[in-house]
């Protein structure tokens, strides 16, 4: 099987939200949704960003792993320095769309790192090297970018995703709380 790897488009994005949540676990997803609001809602939200220009979760800012047509992996980063400007889009859909001010969310990244915000692959291709071929491809985005690191955010109850990152070279900076989870937050 040869997967493909490149630069995502607009049409993709119901894939890529699809992805993007499997990379925040559902207890996180459903930790960003107000009372009465569920997955679907969190979905939706996420497919209206994802279809952006001006969003972290935009097309634009995602790599995909394909098979054939079939998106089987994803990789959305984004400059650490511009959080706050691409989060303003999650802000004011949250609001909307999924009921809850996040306006007071820790940042998950900073200046002078492009922020590996969301890595995904489905589990029936994992252990195949996707992920790394993704990761491989940010960094030299990073690189391109002329930003000195590539960083993420790793559950602290997510071992195996932590043992990925540690053989790929990410070292440990300091802990982070974030979607209702204890992070450590890693860079390249």
């Amino acid at each position: 099987m040869k997967i493909d790897i490149r630069q995502a488009s607009r049409e993709q994005a119901p894939e890529i939200a699809r992805m993007i949540m499997l990379a925040m676990t559902v207890d996180c997803c459903l930790s960003f949704c107000g009372e009465g609001y569920g997955l679907d809602d969190f979905y939706k939200m996420m497919s209206l960003l994802v279809e952006r220009e001006d969003s972290q979760y935009s097309y634009k800012n995602t790599c995909v792993a394909l098979d054939g047509d079939k998106v089987v992996g994803i990789s959305v980063s984004y400059d650490g320095s511009r959080l706050h400007e691409l989060r303003r889009p999650f802000l004011e859909l949250a609001l909307e769309l999924i009921g809850r001010d996040h306006s007071g969310m820790n940042d998950e990244t900073q200046p002078g790192e492009l922020y590996l915000d969301s890595l995904a692959v489905l589990p029936e291709y994992r252990r195949q090297g996707i992920a790394r071929r993704l990761i491989r491809v940010t960094k030299e985005r990073a690189d391109q970018m002329g930003l000195p690191s590539l960083g993420l955010l790793v559950d602290k109850g997510n071992p195996v995703g932590e043992a990925l990152y540690a053989s790929i070279g990410f070292r440990y900076v300091n802990d982070n709380h974030w979607g209702g989870h204890d992070m450590k937050h890693l860079v390249l």
